[in-house]
């Protein structure tokens, strides 16, 4: 038997039989509870990193995990397969997106495969095969023809370098979150989801997902935004009142309204537009507006601009005139584009008011009147009362918000002025993309004008497709876009859906990928919905999460899936860091190299110190740890990893480096630390079975050392079953593990319930090790365990109470705090007679004889504290 453990010779052959036997593959079973766990599928962009790594080691330690304790676990698999970058690297690489997708698929997956991940590969799916994508493109016509789905000219975001629009959840940082290009504003007509339908639903629902991250859900609450304000009128004064009477505003603040000096209107409002006709400086501000990014962050940011339209508004309550400005800060598409504002209030609007020379009019004062304020250097802008509200609304004075708030919109409902309104911050989801890589918008454009849905599904994108880089191949290409409909000419849409169109529902499509009756089997998708456990990260979570959350409550509506959620538990794991090293260069610009050119000195503790350019010598900054990145060249590959240590080596580092909701810090030394690890366990099972057949243990006839290690052996499973079942602390549970393995290292004796102890704990060991490292732990499995049963198939090990009651406990004895002796006490012993032996200790008499004892603290199962003056 082999005493060194050789990963190569183990795990290709243990695949092997898992994908030969179909070991992992689901199916409805009614008498089991069922798991579904699903990770989010990646992009197939050539190869693996270790963030993919991490994340589907978690989903398949959870997966495996639930499978021992008898649940019907489904874990699929699969490719979120069109975008932007195919479509970047066919033009860099002259080839078409599909051919270098299929391509990277298939190398991708068999890596996947490597790592022993227990998938279900028969419900495998892949996003831009027209079996997938023609069932999105038919439940986009029912949207349509339900008026949930319309096409609307819009102001969008702009990305220039890849030539299509980016919701706003895809812009940071007023750049494209693909290429990191600067995001332009541009007027396109575009197809829209009412995600604003379901914004309550979506807010509400919230609430009840008490398995997901606090800090998903509240970054969920702020993108939707609920508020509760008032609608006002301004009426329009002057030779404009005509065709436009009134400017309406909506506001959270209204007890601020006797403070508004100016009224400021996108540069897209009619009036703006209206009024630029004789007023060229108005014209040129709009010009420059439609070149300016939507990105709120951005907006946020940028130089307040604007420009007098020359034009003025009655102010509803007061009845005087205040100054219309056309303003850069103001979107069109944001509330009814048009704001009040308040200088003195406001710190926008102060800014605003101080470059153009507007009256600024303090309407709210602080509710302490201790608090002084300084109106000449920054707006108040917290809440406080009511001051200056003039003679016609004197009762103003004095209250504060919400008595404010009710007293106004009591007034302007009274006037026929406004009105209380509930807002949301959410706006529609615009799923038009003008690239080529996407699913075709299944629309056709009639020569009368109409716009219909297709018939026939799938509208199949064309493959065979010579990327200029330009042009979309679809757009102007007669054999795609030239058909004949309902026997008359017409042309196809050109664009392609946003992307998160497809990430949005491939979790229901999983129940039933192979189903050609409909989007997916009602049979299936209602015994497996929803996910039982979802992993990713929390960067997505105000674009793909809240989308996946709006589209299954689309496909509740349309009688397709049940419940009001698509998944209950979610984890969100960290980022995979990396040390980086650098050259600075003149300009400011960086040269970075991987670790394997660099020479690095670390301290006692393993932190890099210095580092120099191994081929030059020359010194290298320290760059830190940072995210793995191609940009940085501090990326790992897994191959590599998998190449040298095995596959369970690199699970193994992933899952006990960090909790898996932190960052993980890689080190190289920490992974050839988790090889040996599996070293020594191959060597102490092999060595152990060397010893012949084990008799069964005599739990009655056990001696103090054998009980011993019972306790530390169903001790240990009883914390490592509730950190991988309710705590995701995956690495303290390998931490435990380890610790009860060098507690049978310590073990000493040799007969019979010594060697039956002993092969407790390693069975016990390898059961909970298995979800982890399933390759070695298979194999040792085999050697050691007595019934012909693998360990995958194998319930997880069950606590046996009566393992932890022990004869005797260890109890500390303090004197004053400080530690003085360690007694052994028996289990049953009472208070009394706990503190007569810590007493009776010599030691303990040698630090408290002649001293007054003021107290005796006694802390079950643990401790005795002396307090001794």
């Amino acid at each position: 038997m082999e005493n060194t453990y050789t990963p190569k010779q183990i795990e290709g052959k243990i695949q092997q039989h898992w994908a030969k036997d179909k070991v992992f593959k689901a199916v409805i079973d009614d008498n089991k509870e069922k798991f579904y766990c699903l990770s989010m599928f990646p992009y197939p962009s050539g190869r693996l990193h270790m963030g993919h790594v991490r994340n589907y080691t978690i989903g398949d330690v959870i997966s495996r995990f639930q499978r021992m304790n008898g649940k019907n676990v489904m874990q699929p698999m699969g490719w979120d397969a069109f975008g932007l970058p195919a479509e970047n690297a066919a033009i860099k690489n002259k080839v078409a997106p599909a051919g270098w997708t299929v391509e990277n698929i298939d190398y991708m997956r068999n890596q996947l495969q490597q790592l022993g991940f227990a998938v279900d590969w028969d419900r495998e799916l892949t996003t831009c095969e027209p079996e997938y994508y023609r069932w999105e493109q038919w439940f986009f016509t029912r949207l349509v023809e339900k008026g949930m789905a319309y096409k609307k000219k819009s102001a969008v975001n702009w990305c220039p370098n890849d030539q299509t629009v980016l919701a706003n959840e895809q812009v940071h940082d007023g750049c494209c979150w693909r290429c990191d290009a600067k995001v332009e504003r541009k007027e396109i007509t575009q197809w829209f989801i009412k995600i604003t339908d379901y914004a309550e639903e979506l807010l509400e629902e919230l609430d009840n997902l008490d398995g997901w991250p606090e800090s998903v859900r509240t970054m969920q609450r702020n993108w939707i935004g609920r508020s509760k304000g008032i609608e006002m009128s301004f009426a329009v004064e002057g030779q404009f009142s005509e065709t436009m009477p009134n400017i309406d505003v909506y506001t959270t603040r209204p007890d601020t309204v006797m403070g508004v000096s100016y009224v400021a209107v996108a540069a897209a409002h009619p009036l703006a537009k209206q009024a630029s006709l004789n007023n060229s400086a108005l014209a040129e501000f709009i010009e420059q507006c439609k070149v300016m990014t939507t990105s709120e962050a951005d907006m946020a940011t940028m130089e307040k601009k604007g420009v007098d339209t020359g034009v003025s508004a009655i102010h509803p309550l007061t009845g005087k005139s205040v100054p219309v400005f056309a303003a850069n800060f103001v979107l069109m598409d944001y509330g009814t584009g048009a704001v009040m504002s308040v200088p003195a209030h406001d710190q926008r609007d102060f800014e605003f008011a101080h470059k153009y020379g507007i009256k600024i009019i303090q309407s709210i004062k602080p509710a302490n009147d201790d608090i002084e304020i300084d109106l000449s250097k920054a707006a108040f802008t917290e809440k406080g009362v009511c001051v200056n509200s003039g003679d016609s609304f004197k009762e103003l004075d004095g209250l504060d918000f919400d008595a404010a708030f009710d007293v106004i919109s009591a007034k302007l409902e009274s006037l026929g002025k406004g009105n209380v309104q509930v807002n949301y911050r959410l706006r529609d989801w615009g799923v038009s993309r003008q690239r080529y890589w996407g699913a075709p918008i299944p629309m056709v454009n009639l020569e009368n004008g109409e716009q219909v849905a297709a018939k026939e599904f799938p509208v199949r994108l064309p493959t065979d497709v010579i990327m200029d880089g330009i042009n979309s191949p679809i757009k102007g290409n007669a054999e795609f876009e030239n058909i004949m409909f309902d026997g008359k000419p017409a042309k196809r849409d050109t664009d392609t859906f946003d992307t998160f169109m497809e990430s949005s529902w491939y979790y229901a499509r999983y129940c039933s990928p192979q189903y050609d009756e409909g989007m997916v089997d009602p049979v299936e998708a209602n015994y497996w919905l929803p996910v039982d456990q979802y992993i990713g990260g929390i960067e997505h979570a105000t674009m793909h999460l809240l989308y996946f959350r709006f589209f299954h409550k689309l496909l509740r509506d349309e009688g397709l899936v049940q419940g009001n959620e698509p998944c209950k538990r979610l984890l969100t794991q960290g980022m995979v860091l990396a040390e980086s090293f650098y050259r600075q260069n003149e300009g400011g610009s960086k040269d970075y190299f991987g670790q394997d050119a660099v020479e690095m000195v670390k301290d006692e503790k393993g932190k890099v110190i210095s580092a120099t350019l191994k081929e030059t010598g020359e010194k290298l900054e320290l760059g830190g740890m940072i995210k793995m990145s191609k940009s940085k060249n501090n990326g790992v590959d897994p191959q590599a990893i998998i190449d040298l240590y095995g596959a369970d080596t690199a699970r193994l580092y992933t899952m006990f480096a960090a909790p898996p909701e932190q960052s993980l810090e890689w080190r190289e030394d920490g992974v050839s630390g988790m090889s040996r690890f599996l070293q020594r366990l191959w060597r102490s099972v092999t060595e152990f079975v060397e010893k012949g057949e084990i008799t069964a243990i005599d739990v009655k006839s056990l001696n103090k050392a054998q009980k011993a290690l019972r306790f530390k052996t169903h001790e240990t499973i009883k914390s490592v079953t509730i950190a991988y079942g309710e705590k995701y602390a995956y690495n303290t549970a390998i931490a435990s593990v380890m610790e009860l393995l060098n507690a049978v290292n310590k073990f000493k004796g040799n007969d019979t319930q010594d060697l039956a102890v002993i092969k407790e704990s390693l069975e016990s060991a390898i059961l909970m090790l298995s979800p982890v490292v399933p390759h070695i732990t298979h194999e040792l499995w085999e050697l050691l365990s007595d019934n012909n049963t693998a360990v995958v198939d194998t319930p997880w090990p069950s606590v046996d109470e009566s393992a932890l009651k022990q004869d005797s406990l260890l109890y500390i004895v303090q004197v004053n705090g400080k530690l003085r002796a360690k007694i052994e006490v028996d289990a049953q012993a009472s208070k009394d007679q706990i503190q007569e032996l810590a007493f009776a200790d010599e030691n303990v008499k040698s630090f408290i004889e002649g001293k007054d004892i003021k107290k005796v603290i006694v802390v079950p199962n643990k401790l005795v504290n002396i307090v001794a003056v």
